[in-house]
C-alpha cells in the first residue's frame, strides 16, 4: 500500500512572502472572509507604502529647496505653505473618508455597482468645491504667506510657489480621493502605484525645474512647486486609467457622473465633520506654526517645518496602516460582521505601536543626523532635533489614537471624531501652548510639548467613546 505523501506546510516567512506579494499585486479577495490578520496585511502594506510616498512630496522639495541660496527663507515658504495646503488635505481627506466609508459599506453588502456610483458622486462634489480654493489662492498667494507669519521677504520670496501650489489644489484633492475609493473597495495597491508614480515624476522633475537643464531654465524655489504639480498630476491620470479600464471591482459608467441629489446629500453628511475634523487639526497645525515663527524667528520656524516634515514622513506609513482599520470596519460591517469589525481595530493598534515604537527610538538618538540631511545651518538643525525629541514622546499613544480615528470614519461616524478634535486641538492644545510658549517664555519648545500631550488626552477621549460603541450602529 503506497504511503500518501502530505505537501510540507508552508513555513512563516514563506507564508509572509506571498502574501506580500499579493498585497502589491493588488488581487481582489474578499476581506471579510480570510483571517484578520491576514486582512489587515494585504491592506496595510501598500497602503504604508502609499502614505510614505505623500510624505515624500514635501521632503524631496525640502531637500532641493534647502541646497538654494537663501536656504532659511525657501524652507520657511515650503514649510508654511505646507501648513496651508493643510486644509486643502482637510478637503481631500474628508471626502476621501466619506468615499471609503460608503464603497467599503457597499463592497460589503456585495454591492459594487452602488459602490462605484458614490465614489463618482463624491467626486462631483470635490470639483465643484475647489474651484473657489484656486481663485482665492491665485488672487491671495502673498497675503497667505503674510498671515502665516512670514517676513516681507520670505512672502515675496515664494508668492510664485504658493500661487501654483493652491492653483493645483485640485490634483491634491484628487489624489486623496480617488485613492480612498479605490481602499474603500478594498485595492489599496492602485492607490499606492499612483503615488510611486507621482513621486518618481516630481524627484526627478525637481533638480530638473529647480536647477534648470538645455532649455529649462532654473526657477528656484517655483521649480519644486511646478514638478510637485506635474507629478501628482500623473499620479490622478494613472488613477483615472484605473477607474474606466474595467478590470476592477468598481465599474465606472458615464451616467454614475450625472448628480444624484440624494446620495450627494448622503455623502456631505458623512464628509461634512470628516473635512471639519480635520480642519480643526489644520488650523491648530497652523496656529502652531505661527506661534512658532513669531516666538523663535526663522530659525525657530525653518527649524520646526523641518521637524514637522521628518515626522509625518513617518506618520504617514502609520496613517496608512490605520486606514486598513477603516476598510475592515466598513466592509465587516456592511457583511454584518460587527464583532469581527471591532477585533480588526485592536490587532491594526498593536502594529501601529510596534512601528510608531521604533521612529521613537529612530527620532530620540538620531534625530540630528536627519535634520542636517536637508539644512547645513545650524541654528536650524538645533531646533530641529529638539523639535523631533519632545514630539516622539507621544508617538506610540498617538498611534491608538490615530487607529481608533480610522476605525470611527470607517465606520461612517465622522462626528465622534471630530468633537473629540476639538476639545484637544482648540479648547485645549492651542491655549496650552500660548501659556508655554509666551507666558512662561518657553518659545518654540513650550510650542513642541503641547503636541504630544495633546495627543494623549485625544487617544484617551477616542478609547472610551469608541468602547461606547455607538459606532457599530452607524447607517451610511
Amino acid at each position: 500500500m503506497l504511503e500518501t505523501i502530505q505537501p510540507k506546510p508552508k513555513s512563516k516567512i514563506s507564508s509572509f512572502f506571498s502574501v506580500l506579494k499579493q498585497s502589491l499585486k493588488g488581487a481582489e479577495v474578499d476581506l471579510t472572509s480570510i483571517s484578520i490578520k491576514r486582512a489587515i496585511i494585504l491592506l496595510a502594506i501598500p497602503m504604508m507604502l502609499e502614505m510614505a510616498m505623500e510624505s515624500v512630496f514635501a521632503l524631496v522639495d525640502l531637500y532641493f529647496v534647502g541646497h538654494l541660496k537663501n536656504s532659511s527663507l525657501a524652507i520657511q515658504t515650503v514649510g508654511l505653505t505646507e501648513s496651508v495646503l493643510t486644509v486643502i488635505y482637510s478637503l481631500a481627506i474628508g471626502l476621501s473618508m466619506a468615499a471609503t466609508a460608503v464603497v467599503a459599506r457597499r463592497i460589503g453588502e456585495k454591492n459594487p455597482e452602488a459602490a462605484s456610483k458614490a465614489g463618482m458622486q463624491t467626486i462631483i462634489i470635490a470639483v465643484i468645491i475647489n474651484l473657489t480654493i484656486s481663485i482665492i489662492g491665485l488672487l491671495h498667494a502673498r497675503d497667505i504667506l503674510l498671515i502665516m507669519g512670514a517676513s516681507a521677504e520670505t512672502a515675496d520670496h515664494g508668492t510664485n510657489f504658493v500661487r501654483i501650489m493652491m492653483s493645483g489644489s485640485i490634483i491634491i484633492v484628487m489624489l486623496f480621493l480617488i485613492n480612498g475609493i479605490f481602499r474603500g473597495a478594498g485595492n489599496a495597491a492602485i492607490a499606492m502605484r499612483s503615488l510611486w508614480i507621482a513621486n518618481i515624476a516630481n524627484i526627478i522633475l525637481c533638480p530638473i525645474f529647480i536647477r534648470g537643464l538645455g532649455p529649462i531654465p532654473a526657477f528656484g524655489l517655483t521649480g519644486a512647486a511646478i514638478a510637485t504639480t506635474i507629478g501628482r498630476g500623473l499620479g490622478v491620470s494613472y488613477q483615472v486609467y484605473n477607474l474606466f479600464n474595467g478590470k476592477n471591482i468598481l465599474k465606472i459608467r458615464l451616467s454614475y457622473f450625472v448628480p444624484d441629489w440624494q446620495q450627494i446629500k448622503a455623502i456631505i453628511k458623512i464628509a461634512a465633520p470628516g473635512i471639519l475634523q480635520f480642519v480643526i487639526a489644520s488650523c491648530s497645525w497652523i496656529f502652531l506654526a505661527e506661534l512658532v515663527a513669531t516666538t523663535g524667528g526663522e530659525a525657530g520656524s525653518a527649524g520646526y517645518q523641518t521637524s514637522l516634515r521628518l515626522m509625518m514622513f513617518f506618520l504617514l506609513p502609520a496613517w496608512g496602516l490605520s486606514n486598513a482599520a477603516a476598510t475592515l470596519v466598513g466592509q465587516n460591517l456592511g457583511a454584518g460582521h460587527v464583532e469581527r469589525a471591532e477585533k480588526s481595530v485592536f490587532q491594526t493598534i498593536k502594529y501601529t505601536m510596534v512601528f510608531l515604537g521604533i521612529v521613537s527610538i529612530l527620532f530620540l538618538t538620531c534625530g540630528h543626523l536627519f535634520a542636517s540631511f536637508f539644512t547645513e545651518d545650524r541654528a536650524v538643525i538645533k531646533v530641529a532635533t529638539r523639535s523631533l525629541q519632545i514630539l516622539s514622546g507621544g508617538f506610540i499613544i498617538y498611534g491608538v489614537g490615530m487607529v481608533l480615528t480610522s476605525a470611527f470614519n470607517g465606520a461612517g461616524d465622522t462626528w465622534t471624531p471630530t468633537k473629540v478634535n476639538i476639545f484637544t486641538f482648540w479648547v485645549f492644545q492651542i491655549p496650552f501652548a500660548y501659556l508655554l510658549a509666551k507666558y512662561f517664555e518657553m518659545g518654540p519648545t513650550g510650542v513642541f510639548i503641547s503636541i504630544p500631550v495633546a495627543e494623549v488626552g485625544l487617544t484617551l477621549g477616542a478609547y472610551i467613546l469608541f468602547k461606547r460603541g455607538r459606532w457599530k450602529k452607524i447607517k451610511v
